[in-house]
């Protein structure tokens, strides 16, 4: 996953900004961490590169 890509992702609960909680970075992708939703704090996985956006009951 691209940092730039955050630019057009919102919280799906409340539609509020993201932010990225990076965990593992590798040739500048981020391949591991969380998006923390800025409004509702809602955090949502990203794993092997992939962010989880599906909302917390359906995960």
């Amino acid at each position: 996953m691209n940092k730039d890509i955050l630019n057009v992702l919102a919280c799906p609960v409340c539609k509020g900004d993201l932010i990225l909680e990076e965990e593992q970075i590798e040739e500048g992708k981020i391949l591991s961490g969380y998006l923390v939703c800025q409004v509702c704090k809602e955090r949502y996985p990203v794993i092997d590169g992939i962010p989880n956006l599906l909302p917390p009951d359906l995960r």
